[in-house]
């Protein structure tokens, strides 16, 4: 395993982060393709043995037994301040803004919530899960700023926004003294690039980590034409990011196939790899053992140019979908 800052903070982070959402009772929640707790626990245990140490949930999946599962498997295997733990936290919801809850109120309800589920006292991250248009900029920018003071999380990120949405919360904070946004947790892969367009120059030229996720497309990245799974089959908000552009999706993918025969690899570690040479830790579900170590197996794999070229060539611009979709009027072609 490699290991890296994150961003311009002194977290030491695993090039590859376990994804948690695939972690938690599937009953209580929108998946049903989830894993209970003692497989999660056996998943847990083998991303720790192979050197991951960056671990991403949020309250959100699962009703928080996500984050359940991922804090009791952490006390039983890893030492606190040896891993590396960051949660998400959704906007106000309509109920809330009724009462007059203030986003700051949302904010203090939300880490509290998620740090009783984690049995922490604090995480090294809290991301802003989607952006608040409902809410004042200021009021969440000092929310966070405050939890940052109380001890409650290291630092902050934020999840499926605009690049200008980013500049903008983080001028904001340079302007009141407040915590900055360190992170970008977007949706970013091989058959969806259309972070480059911004998000990414702004990263870079900031140091703003990309931890992106979808990183393998819901398993489309990882699977020959015709092999399926139960995620496959019955996740249906990645049907609804992917279903449509599967046509022009499947050269890549079969490129990506192409070059795993050459390798001698599996297609994950093509597309991981891949994925390495733009962002700091892509986020990498699992919810079988194997699939750990396809993750980790790609920090080794190191392509050509011409091979990434390769992968890339075929690339057509997308529709923005999901969370994204959702954040505009007129989604953006």
């Amino acid at each position: 395993m490699e290991y890296i800052k994150l961003g311009n903070t002194d977290l030491n982070i695993s090039r590859i982060c376990m994804g948690c959402m695939g972690f938690g009772d599937a009953s209580s929640g929108q998946h049903t393709w989830t894993v209970d707790e003692e497989h999660s626990h056996v998943i847990i245990r083998q991303g720790l043995d192979a050197g991951i140490n960056f671990f991403d949930t949020a309250i959100a999946y699962q009703n928080g037994t996500s984050e359940q599962y991922l804090g009791k498997a952490l006390l039983d295997y890893a030492k606190r301040d040896e891993v590396i733990v960051a949660t998400k936290f959704l906007p106000r919801t309509q109920e809330e803004i009724e009462r007059g809850i203030t986003g700051q109120q949302h904010i203090e309800r939300m880490i509290n919530k998620s740090l009783e589920n984690l049995g922490m006292d604090y995480v090294d991250l809290y991301i802003y899960h989607m952006w608040d248009y409902e809410t004042p900029l200021y009021d969440i920018m000092e929310g966070l700023n405050n939890i940052v003071k109380a001890g409650k999380t290291r630092y902050i990120g934020i999840s499926n926004c605009y690049a200008y949405q980013l500049a903008k919360a983080n001028a904001l904070a340079e302007k009141e003294g407040f915590a900055k946004f360190i992170s970008i947790q977007g949706h970013y892969n091989l058959i969806f690039r259309e972070e480059e367009r911004e998000m990414e120059k702004l990263c870079r030229e900031d140091n703003i980590a990309m931890t992106p996720y979808s990183a393998l497309a819901g398993g489309r990245l990882s699977k020959k034409a015709g092999e399926t799974s139960k995620r496959l089959e019955e996740d249906s908000y990645a049907k609804l990011k992917y279903d449509a552009t599967a046509q022009q999706d499947r050269v890549i993918i079969e490129r990506v196939e192409e070059l795993a025969e050459k390798h001698g690899v599996s297609m994950t570690e093509i597309s991981l790899a891949w994925l390495l040479t733009k962002v700091a830790s892509p986020i990498v579900g699992a919810t079988k053992p194997h699939h750990v170590d396809g993750a980790v197996k790609a920090v080794d794999i190191h392509l050509a140019q011409e091979e990434i070229l390769y992968l890339e060539e075929p690339y057509i611009p997308h529709r923005l979908v999901g969370v994204m979709a959702q954040n505009t009027v007129h989604p953006i072609i």
